[in-house]
């Protein structure tokens, strides 16, 4: 009886390690996927420091994870002690970070709120032909998704952006695909016509695209976190039954 319990735990050890394996491939996917977008993540994510620290964590936390599904498969299969003992203190390592990272994530999360956003722009945003790495990077997130500002063109209002350029009410990537607009439109545009420029937010506009990607990842931390723990169990029940 007692083998064939061995026997169980043995198998579910490595059927738990095998969803952490997935796990930190699928970690690792994403942070690669960001690091080489086309579409311009990478300057997106750019746009906070925080955020694009965050990229190099999951990169990170996704190489342990599929590191860490790998030996903890062998470890099972060959029941090896030397390898559930290195696993199940990896892991509980790794779980603590993850703890951590969570809680650290919920206190700042007032730095990525739609005012402080519209602060940032205000205060640093300079216009379409400067070589500012804030600049340009805003520059291709309102022109990737077809937005301006971060609630709407108000956010140009007593800003930065209307001190260096006076005669302007907006800059050029809030128009609407200026090369079709002709000097004229892109004109009229950036002096005010709403006929002529993208009126919805950057803000809503991201937060509708990433949403579904939000909550994928927020399931999958979930997921990956109830994993660990029963991997933990498991690895110290089997370390504890191998003789």
């Amino acid at each position: 009886m007692e083998g064939d319990c061995l026997s169980c735990m043995k198998y579910l050890m490595f059927i738990f390690n095998f969803f952490i394996f997935l796990g930190g491939s699928f970690l690792l996917s994403i942070g690669v996927w960001v690091l080489v977008d086309p579409m311009g993540f990478r300057e997106i994510v750019a746009v906070n420091p925080v955020l694009f620290t965050g990229v190099y964590i999951i990169l990170a936390m996704g190489g342990m994870l599929f590191l860490l599904g790998f030996l903890g498969c062998c470890g099972a299969i060959r029941e090896n002690r030397c390898l559930l003992l290195f696993f199940f203190m990896f892991i509980l390592l790794i779980f603590l970070v993850e703890l951590a990272a969570a809680i650290l994530a919920f206190l700042f999360r007032e730095q990525l709120t739609r005012e402080y956003f519209s602060r940032e722009l205000k205060r640093h945003y300079q216009g379409r032909n400067n070589t500012d790495v804030f600049t340009s990077t805003w520059n291709v997130v309102m022109t990737t998704f077809d937005c301006c500002g971060i609630s709407g063109s108000e956010d140009f209002e007593e800003s930065l952006f209307r001190l260096l350029n006076p005669n302007k009410m907006v800059p050029e990537a809030c128009c609407q695909v200026t090369g079709y607009l002709g000097e004229a439109g892109v004109e009229q545009c950036v002096s005010g016509s709403v006929a002529f420029r993208h009126n919805k937010g950057c803000y809503s506009a991201m937060v509708e695209y990433f949403e579904t990607y939000i909550y994928s990842a927020g399931a999958l931390v979930i997921v990956v976190l109830t994993v660990e723990l029963f991997a933990m169990v498991f690895a110290m029940c089997l370390f504890r039954g191998i003789q």
